[in-house]
Order: structure tokens, then sequence, then C-alpha cells
């Protein structure tokens, strides 16, 4: 996945994903990460690291700002608000009423916690829901409207096209 990639403080080269992680719509090119164009790879990581080594401090910024949207944006609580919001869609859905099947077992979060160990185990600790929260979820900001939508898509389509226009000034003679 690569919000682990993200996570960790330097540039990162993204070829674009044929699916995305749902927080990657928040993600801007050259601002988050690197793009790599998906027809010529090799050329693509060759300006970049190119770039990257003629820009240390744009490069470093874009690891940094990468690395902070991961920890500010996808915080375990965030996280667990999403898929609150993301389950309540889904069953609005649902045309049947679902049941427990009469031989289904319940499991507790330990059960699932206590056969990992090392790194495994502590993450999964961490992520573990100890106690009601003491706020409501989140509430959903409102869909974009056409125009700040259109305006933020514009943004991330002209910063790549400006990534392919220096790449296409590289390769000429």
């Amino acid at each position: 996945s690569h919000k682990y990639i993200l996570a960790c403080d330097s540039m990162t080269l993204l070829v674009k994903p044929r699916y995305s992680d749902f927080f990657a719509r928040g993600l801007i090119p050259r601002h988050h990460y690197w793009p790599i164009r998906d027809d010529d790879k090799c050329r693509s990581i060759k300006h970049a690291v190119d770039w990257g080594n003629s820009h240390q401090k744009e490069a470093q910024e874009i690891g940094k700002t990468g690395s902070k949207f991961i920890q500010e944006e996808l915080k375990m609580e965030y996280v667990y608000d999403f898929m609150l919001h993301l389950l309540n869609e889904y069953a609005k859905l649902l045309q049947y009423e679902p049941t427990i099947p009469p031989k289904a077992t319940e499991l507790c979060p330990e059960a699932m916690a206590c056969p990992a160990n090392g790194l495994m185990r502590e993450f999964m600790m961490q992520s573990m829901v100890k106690s009601p929260a003491d706020h409501s979820p989140c509430t959903m900001p409102p869909p974009y409207g056409p125009a700040s939508l259109y305006s933020f898509l514009q943004k991330k389509i002209n910063s790549i096209k400006e990534v392919d226009l220096w790449e296409n000034q590289d390769k000429k003679p």
C-alpha cells in the first residue's frame, strides 16, 4: 500500500495505480508525490530522480508533505469514521434483512490479536478500539460543488501535464 511509502518522509514516485486507496483522491501530484508516467516508466523515473537530485529542497518538501498527509489525514479514528459512514451508506442499498447464520461464532478482538507476534501484534493492539468514543463520529463534509471539484481536478491534471512537459523537454536532443 502506498500509504506506508508516503509515510517515509521521502519523495514518493507514484505510477498511476490501477485501483486507488480511499484516501488517494486527496493527494496532489508534485505536492504529496511525484507522478510517474505509465507508458514510459524508465524515462519518467530517471527524470524524477534527476529532478530530485537537482532540486533537493523541493523533493524533501514533497516527501514531508506526503508524510504529513498520511499522519494527519489517516488517523485511525478518521479511518473508523470513514468506515462507519461507508457501511451506513452501503446498508441503505441492502434489499434484504441480514441474519446471523445459526453456526456463526462471535470473535472478540483479542482472539484475532493473540496469535500475532512482534510488530503485527503491536499494530493490531494500537488500532483496536478499547472503549466507546466520547464523541460522535465526524460529519462528512458536503460533496464538492461543480466549480470547486472542477478546480481541484484541474489542479491535479495541470500538475501532471507540467511534469510530462518537463520530461518531453528532456527527451529532445
